[in-house]
């Protein structure tokens, strides 16, 4: 039987390492769909997995981690997807409860998976990742509940981000005037390039009333939760919504409700794990092959060799690293 490499995550207690292996498919969780792995990405949610950090990853038995993945079909007992295919796997319980896609053989099951849409390579997904399916469905729905160009200015934080750059680019050609607000005063070129117009530091935000600040933002797309996103709500625009996306900062949002009942914001949760049903998954790929399709994805990309993925799960953890990490699996 074949075997290929993977790497494992191992959880005794509190202790969490992580080893590359040989495996063969008995070694790995049952699936429709057996794929050879291309590319692979490196989310918040796999550093954090590999740090032990949350409720990320299975203790027993050992997971392959990974919760993106682009390749092409080897075999399939699903009849909607034939050996040659290109598809992508993203989320559902991929690399947490399921062996994911930092191995050179996948196997998943065939609700799981996406064809490749026109207008995006294996490696283009990747660069996306989750991060991108992400950012284009909180546009969607700031779209959807009433947000366009005209309305005014969005912002977008911890715009550093896999998920921040993302939207940064995908708002800027879209037409939107964007303001990045980020805690890396070095990266303001990285996000000038992306199609910024003006940048915030968040050491440097103007100080608020107690309840309501200056009506700023028509949208806003937010990554980090906390004190961070308390400040953006009390200066959002009558009538306007947050995307809430993340929790870099904090997991509490300690705001009042002025600002819901005298402004009428709205906070939109996005969630892509299963909750994002097949149909809306792939009508969002297929936006991102087209009109949502960022115009900056090789700024936004740093490729790796599969051998280097360890190293850079703590870099994550820390904010050290910029845009999105891309883990060249099988090329």
């Amino acid at each position: 039987m074949e075997t290929f490499k993977a790497l494992r995550t191992y959880t005794d207690g509190s202790a969490v390492s992580q080893r590359f292996e040989q495996l063969t498919l008995d070694d790995i969780d049952a699936g429709d769909v057996v794929i050879r792995a291309a590319y692979s990405g490196v989310n918040y949610k796999d550093a954090m997995a590999a740090h032990g950090l949350g409720r990320n990853v299975r203790a027993d038995p050992p997971c392959v981690g990974g919760v993106d993945v682009s390749g092409v079909v080897e075999t399939s007992d699903d009849e909607r997807f034939s050996p040659g295919d290109p598809v992508i796997v993203t989320n559902y319980a991929l690399g947490v409860d399921h062996d994911g896609g930092y191995s050179e053989i996948v196997r998943v099951p065939g609700d799981w998976v996406v064809p490749l849409p026109d207008g995006l390579s294996l490696r283009e997904t990747m660069i996306l990742g989750s991060a991108g399916l992400c950012a284009a469905l909180a546009i969607e729905r700031l779209e959807q509940n009433g947000l366009s160009p005209g309305k005014g200015p969005v912002a977008v934080t911890g715009a550093t981000g896999g998920v921040g750059s993302v939207a940064i680019d995908i708002l800027a050609r879209l037409g939107y005037q964007v303001t990045a607000i980020t805690g890396k005063a070095g990266q303001a070129d990285y996000l000038r390039g992306l199609g910024a117009n003006d940048i915030l530091l968040r050491g440097e935000l103007p100080q608020q009333r107690r309840f309501l600040g200056d009506t700023l933002w028509a949208g806003a797309v937010d990554n980090l939760g906390g004190e961070t996103l308390v400040w953006l709500t009390k200066a959002m625009q009558p009538n306007s919504a947050v995307a809430l996306c993340g929790l870099a900062e904090s997991a509490q949002v300690p705001v009042s409700v002025m600002p819901f009942i005298l402004r009428a914001v709205d906070y939109l949760g996005i969630n892509i794990s299963s909750a994002i049903d097949m149909p809306l998954r792939r009508h969002i790929w297929k936006r991102l092959a087209s009109d949502l399709k960022p115009a900056h994805l090789e700024e936004v990309a740093r490729m790796i060799p599969f051998d280097e993925l360890p190293a850079v799960f703590h870099r994550l953890i820390e904010s050290k690293l910029t845009g999105r990490i891309v883990v060249e699996v099988g090329t």
